[in-house]
């Protein structure tokens, strides 16, 4: 068996080894080797992250059908080593072609599609375009189903729990005007999630929880946008305080200017304006991010979230959701790894069935 050992890493505060199984990509050990390996001098390894919204980078998006290897290895230098593109509410053939597409076999894995819509709210539609907008049906993706990681849906739409009830994929509640009750019956018929919470959704008030409260005592996951802009810095600091590190998940719903100037881009055939790095529409509303998921992760730890929380919140929390073997540092997971310094910054990225 060919292995990879990376000698003296400092692991959660501790100094180890991390032995890996170079053909199947797996983290067989953690902890110290008498066989050599690659010395690490102490430096500090943690997992890679797991964004699982986002729509493009580097000038592209996700609905362009075949930019994923471009984005997948932008991706690998910023430390995400797994990725769900994100698709914008579009017409069905679009969004069949998209999930049709050929993966990328470097950068980033891709874990499978988010369809953000076509099952969405016109009230709270965001920045997405209610052109495509409708009800859910079981036939629009049928074939398909394999391709698709999870799916955003607001569940006041006809069909909509019925939908979620049979859905072989996690089922996200985003984009709607549920009130609690109806959010509470959602995640009692299978709904697991929330799409960026607070964002495109009725807000929580102490008389009317709505999806949040639902959420809260449903013990739902939700993703949160800690780029400071979509949400104060104070209400990702209470949602990590209301939901933990065990169902809060990091995202960056980054859009095709993250990582490029100020500018006017497109998302989801809609003009983008992006000023001082925050991107809205025509009509001034919030139209995604311009950040990575890196950035997310040294936002919320200067928002004062602990740092091994945050981190979790990257890597672990999202791929547990998914229910894949990524995220940790732990015997039997993926070696999907970053190097970094004390600050975070990203001194080498790791994929584990891209080793050398």
């Amino acid at each position: 068996m060919a292995e990879l050992i990376l000698k003296n890493a400092t692991v959660r505060g501790e100094l180890t080894d991390i032995v890996i199984d170079k053909e199947s990509g797996k983290i067989l050990s953690v902890e110290k080797s008498p066989k050599p390996g690659r010395d690490l001098q102490g430096a500090t390894v943690i997992a890679g992250f797991v964004d699982i919204h986002a729509h493009g980078f580097i000038g592209h998006d996700v609905m362009d059908g075949d930019k994923l290897p471009e984005m997948s290895a932008f991706l690998a230098t910023r430390g995400t080593t797994a990725w769900c593109p994100t698709t914008t509410t579009n017409a069905l053939p679009e969004l069949r072609a998209v999930l049709r597409g050929d993966k990328p076999r470097a950068g980033a894995h891709v874990l499978g599609f988010h369809l953000e819509g076509p099952y969405i709210s016109h009230q709270y539609c965001g920045a997405l375009n209610t052109d495509y907008a409708k009800t859910p049906e079981s036939a629009d993706f049928a074939g398909l189903e394999r391709e698709i990681a999870l799916m955003t849906l607001a569940p006041e739409l006809a069909g909509a729990m019925d939908y979620i009830k049979k859905a072989p994929f996690p089922v996200s509640v985003g984009h709607t005007a549920a009130d609690y009750e109806l959010a509470k019956a959602a995640f009692d018929a299978g709904a697991n999630c929330v799409t960026h919470v607070f964002n495109a959704m009725p807000p929580m008030h102490h008389r009317e929880p709505a999806v949040v409260g639902a959420a809260l005592i449903s013990n739902a996951y939700v993703q949160v946008i800690s780029d400071g802009i979509h949400l104060h810095p104070a209400t990702v600091l209470a949602l990590y305080r209301m939901f933990g590190s065990e169902r809060m998940m990091l995202i960056s719903d980054a859009i095709s200017a993250t990582g490029l100037a100020d500018g006017n881009y497109m998302l989801g055939g809609k003009k983008v304006i992006v000023k001082d790095g925050v991107a809205r529409n025509e009509a001034g509303a919030l139209s995604g991010s311009t950040v990575t998921l890196h950035d997310c992760v040294c936002r919320a730890i200067s928002f004062g979230i602990p740092r091994e929380e945050v981190l979790k919140m990257a890597s672990e929390t999202p791929a547990r959701y998914l229910k894949i073997k990524k995220g940790r540092i732990a015997p039997g997971y993926d070696a999907d790894l970053l190097v970094v310094d004390a600050e975070l910054n990203i001194l080498e990225t790791i994929l584990c069935d891209q080793l050398s």
